[in-house]
Parts: structure tokens; sequence; C-alpha cells
């Protein structure tokens, strides 16, 4: 049994989660500081991947970083980055979906956050770099990296906006939700069985993580 898709699953999703995590906090912060009308804007724009369908997603990308596109001309001259049919391609457009659940759940989380707190260490002459990263960011920690754990486990299944820009390439650009797909066109039945249950198995640890996060806060909130 070849493992490369296990790998190339893990690493593309380890490495958008780690992306979109960054970038999820940072626009979540700004956007629950917005006034209503633009944080509702924000909010259309920034969540729109979780519901348009992922080869919509795809074709999206394809359009914006195909070889014959201008961006796409543009990295792979001055870069000699190819934003397609690679596996780093995948890593790009799983980000752009699994953006919109760490970004809700940021916002949540820092939404919910009691100002009282920071307006205290304010005036006690703390900077706001102080307040965000020993006030703010340790009480929505759960929040946060329960949003984290979910954007990992959606972007170990994608397989709609992945197929598209980065394909089905064996030992290059092959995943877990890719492999399935072709081994049920093969009619190997047996082999796809047992991806499906690493995958399932894979997931059931996520979803386990993430309920303990809840849990965890859950708790936090009511001893408070």
């Amino acid at each position: 049994m070849d493992w490369f898709p296990l790998l190339n699953s893990l690493r593309i999703a380890l490495i958008a989660t780690g992306i979109v995590f960054f970038l999820g906090i940072l626009a979540a912060y700004y956007a629950a500081r917005l006034p209503r009308v633009l944080k509702g804007f924000f909010d259309v724009v920034l969540t729109l991947p979780l519901v348009l369908p992922p080869t919509v997603v795809g074709w999206m990308l394809l359009r914006l970083l195909g070889p014959r596109r201008p961006l796409g001309l543009f990295l792979e001259s001055a870069f000699g980055l190819r934003a397609t049919m690679t596996w780093q391609s995948a890593i790009i457009a799983t980000a752009v979906i699994i953006f919109p659940l760490m970004y809700r759940t940021a916002r949540g989380a820092f939404e919910s956050f009691d100002e009282t707190l920071a307006a205290a260490a304010r005036t006690l002459g703390k900077s706001n770099t102080y307040v965000f990263w020993r006030i703010r960011m340790p009480n929505c920690r759960q929040g946060i990296l329960a949003g984290a754990v979910l954007a990992f486990a959606r972007a170990l299944g994608e397989y709609g906006a992945t197929s598209m820009i980065a394909g089905y390439t064996p030992g290059r650009t092959a995943t877990i939700s890719t492999t399935v797909y072709q081994l049920w066109r093969l009619n190997d039945e047996a082999l796809a069985f047992r991806w499906v249950l690493v995958n399932l198995a894979i997931s059931a640890v996520v979803l386990l993580t993430m309920n303990l996060l809840e849990r965890r806060q859950t708790r936090e909130n009511g001893g408070r």
C-alpha cells in the first residue's frame, strides 16, 4: 500500500491550516472592530468560499492562477513557481476553502471576549500589543484552537477545489480524497475502502480533539 496520499494529505492540511491560522486571526481581530456595515461586507467576502461549491472555487482559482493567466505567468516567470498541477497548488486551494472556518470561529471568540479586561489593562499603562498577546489571546485560545482543529479536519478531506487545481498524479499530487475517487473509477473497491478507513480514523481523532477543547472551554466559562 503506497502511503504517499496520506503523507501528502497531511502536509497539505498542516501547511494550509498554519497559513489560515494566522490570517484568520488577523482578519477576525480587525473585522470584529469594524462598524456593523463594513463588518457585514467583509463577512460576505471572507466567508464566500464556505458556501460556494468547492468546484466553483477551484474553477475561480484556475482562472486566476492558470499557466496562461497573468498572475500564473508572473509567478512562473518571476519565481519559477507553477501554481497549478503541483502539491503546492493544492495548499492554495485548501487554504481558500478552510479560511472561512478559521475566520468565523476566531471572530466569534474575539466578540465574546470581555472588553473590560482590555480596558482595565490599558488604564494600567499596558500597550495594545501586550493586551492582545497576554490578555485577549489567552482568554480566546480555546475557541481559536477549536477553529484550527476544525479547519484541519476540513483540509484533510478537501477534494473539489484541489482536484481541479492540482489534479491527480500518483507520487506527486495524490491525496486521500483523490485516491479514493480514482480507485473507485478503477473498480478497486478493497483498496478504496482501506483509504476510507484511514480517513475515518484520522477524522475521528480530530473531532474528538475538538470536542475536548469545547468541553474544556465550557468548564472554564462555567467556573468564572
